[in-house]
């Protein structure tokens, strides 16, 4: 995932809280705003210290961005998303946070197929 495809101010993930939709599951809060004229999706990464110290929050940090990178093709262009981990996350391998933001970001209706990304991990 490319640093331009990363949310950084305040300002903008208060207009995707403000505008957007959201939508939850055990371990992640996904909230999604449309972006019209952008060429791709942009990401805005947030965990709170309920998770843990800091060394611990910037490796769920990691995870989560390396799980939206392995993501990246089967996400809608032209949105702005925010991604809120949730306490139980920090446990977590790789693969369990990207099955668990898939399944999410299905919720959130942020996906272009879900069917192809499935049948090229399978």
């Amino acid at each position: 995932m490319h640093r331009s495809h990363r949310l950084k101010k305040n300002e903008h993930f208060q207009a995707v809280f403000q505008k957007g939709s959201s939508a939850a599951n055990k371990q992640f809060i996904v909230y999604s705003s449309k972006q019209e004229g952008q060429a791709a999706f942009r990401i805005g990464i947030s965990v709170s210290k309920k998770i843990g110290i800091a060394v611990t929050r910037n490796r769920v940090k990691r995870l989560i961005r390396e799980a939206v990178a392995r993501l990246e093709e089967v996400i809608q262009p032209g949105l702005d998303l925010v991604v809120i981990a949730r306490p139980g996350v920090e446990e977590m391998t790789l693969d369990q946070i990207e099955k668990s933001l898939l399944h999410v970001m299905k919720r959130a209706k942020v996906l272009k197929q879900a069917s192809e990304h499935n049948e090229k991990r399978g």
